[in-house]
């Protein structure tokens, strides 16, 4: 049955690029710059609504290749494509990030509702995010954690013989504050059988994708003292049945659910399958932020620290309050 059209709008898209606050470093690699799209969807009243999003390599994603995806829809919004008709058009992934969520805060401004009532949701609540230690030396890393106070830190991992000394240096650093640590796919089936018991020692909550999303058999049966948390094993709803067999956490990012709207569903049929929620980010502006705050609503893990690691923000942004995170002003988005 086909979907009933929407008002026709204008799609326009832009690159954007906000530098990073010294090198971000992770197991695949390092930036020193955030490059985002933005996607603009105007009516005939002259409401525009906005979606940003992050194309990610890992997942065979280019700022060109996206960008043009985006383009490429221009004919189909005049023509008055709708939010539902978007997920039949274009896959999960950035592209679909940034227009679902551009009709998101279209619909919002259009009718003077917050995103969160349009969604069904309570007001929206502070939420308390975990900030991002990127890969360094075992000292640099403890350095870095003891320069601040944070409740919840997040240890990005490399897989090369010296996290535990990372991970045992930030915990004196900073005794205090709970820990995850997030591997990015860096670690070997090996590590499995002697990082988690001494990361256990050390307070740690939670492993996020210790290994290769292509290796996730090697999860099959594996009873450890932490809970193992999916992140680039987990995308749009597809597959979450098979994830909750060998995960305990699952990370939703916008990015990967392409958008909103699969990402409410998402976080739905992950807490009825049992699963753990953490909404996590690319580094990326408070415009990336805003959405993922309505998914961040009672989630057991919350990872949007993106604009804290860059240089400067967009003005008007989400509101840091240490580590709280407040809705923005009605100018971010939604």
């Amino acid at each position: 049955m086909p979907f009933p059209p929407a008002p026709p709008v204008r799609l326009t898209v832009r690159q954007e690029r906000f530098p990073i606050r010294g090198t971000f470093r992770i197991s695949r690699g390092a930036k020193t710059e955030a490059v985002v799209l933005v996607a603009e969807l105007t009516d005939g009243d002259g409401h525009v609504g906005r979606g940003e999003c992050v194309p990610y390599a890992r997942y065979g994603e280019s700022v060109e290749g996206v960008e043009a995806a985006i383009n490429g829809m221009a004919e189909a919004f005049a023509r008055g494509l709708s939010r539902r008709a978007l997920a039949h058009v274009l896959p999960p992934g950035a592209a679909r990030n940034a227009l679902d969520c551009a009709l998101w805060d279209l619909e919002a401004r259009r009718t003077g509702r917050p995103a969160w009532e349009l969604a069904g949701l309570a007001p929206l609540e502070p939420v308390v995010t975990a900030f991002t230690l990127s890969i360094d030396t075992p000292d640099a890393m403890a350095a870095a954690a003891s320069s601040m106070t944070r409740p919840l830190l997040k240890l990005k991992l490399a897989g090369d013989g010296i996290d535990l000394d990372r991970v045992a240096a930030v915990r004196a650093a900073a005794p205090a504050s709970r820990l995850i640590v997030d591997a990015n796919e860096g670690w070997k089936p090996d590590d499995l059988a002697t990082l988690p018991d001494a990361f256990a020692r050390l307070g740690v909550e939670m492993i996020e994708q210790p290994l290769p999303a292509g290796a996730d058999q090697a999860l099959d049966g594996f009873k450890g003292p932490i809970r193992i948390g999916a992140d680039e094993s987990a995308h749009g709803l597809d597959g979450l049945e098979e994830l909750a067999r060998r995960y305990q956490v699952v990370n939703i990012k916008l990015d990967k659910t392409g958008g909103l709207t699969e990402g409410l569903a998402v976080k739905a049929r992950a807490q009825a399958l049992g699963l753990d929620v953490m909404v996590g980010c690319m580094v990326a502006t408070s415009l990336s932020m805003a959405p993922a705050l309505l998914l961040a609503q009672g989630a057991d893990y919350v990872d949007l620290d993106g604009p804290l690691l860059l240089a400067r923000d967009r003005e008007p942004g989400l509101i840091y309050d240490g580590a709280l995170v407040h809705p923005g002003a009605a100018g971010v988005w939604g």
